[in-house]
């Protein structure tokens, strides 16, 4: 069985990566989502273990000395940070796992994990990023003017990334996704087992 991949897919806020993945995970039978962990409380109507899991501080960072944490980071007071057991048995099991998380913690993933699949999601403008984040109607202006500024931050660390996907129109973002997948699991460095296996049956001739 062939090891599944380990997907990092970053995006500035508003630029659709949600959306983008509920349709990809709509038909990927063989992708996880990594569910990362988090020391704030829970809002209304998240639920352990499918939103996130919901840990205290201290369980937290008694994961993190015990090296139980791929990547962290801390945003507002709370730790954020993805369990290192489920991907790693996920991608034993040959299942392709995604990691949804931010900038930094990409960064991270990609210096522990180099043969992880990055992508970054880019929106086609500015100006349509904005539009989506005034279209959501759930946040004041100063939030999406905050959102803004941090996504003319995030933006430039698209050059780390191995990919990148304009999400101008949702089915071809989605296409594109797994057009990146199935073309990272033909890489030679993912198939040398594959060399082996057809030059060992070779000497059986």
């Amino acid at each position: 069985m062939s090891k599944g991949l380990l997907v990092v897919i970053s995006a500035p806020s508003g630029g659709g990566k949600g959306t983008i993945l509920q349709e990809l995970f709509r038909t990927g039978d063989s992708l996880r989502y990594s569910v990362s962990a988090t020391t704030r409380a829970p809002r209304p109507g998240e639920i352990d273990g499918e939103h996130y899991y919901f840990v205290s501080r201290e369980a937290f960072e008694e994961m993190l000395e015990n090296g139980k944490m791929l990547e962290h980071t801390e945003y507002l007071g709370n730790y954020y940070g993805t369990p290192r057991e489920p991907v790693e048995h996920w991608t034993a099991q040959g299942y392709d796992v995604v990691l949804e998380i931010e900038v930094d913690g990409g960064g991270q993933i990609k210096k522990l994990m180099p043969e992880c699949v990055s992508i970054f999601i880019l929106p086609p403008s500015m100006q349509v990023l904005s539009q989506r984040l005034h279209g959501r109607g759930t946040e004041d202006e100063a939030t999406v003017q905050r959102r803004l500024e941090a996504a003319k931050g995030e933006i430039p660390h698209a050059k780390d990334y191995d990919y990148i996907v304009i999400n101008d129109r949702l089915e071809d973002a989605v296409a594109e996704i797994r057009a990146i997948l199935k073309a990272e699991k033909l890489r030679y460095s993912r198939n040398t087992d594959c060399i082996e296996r057809v030059l060992n049956d070779a000497q059986a001739i």
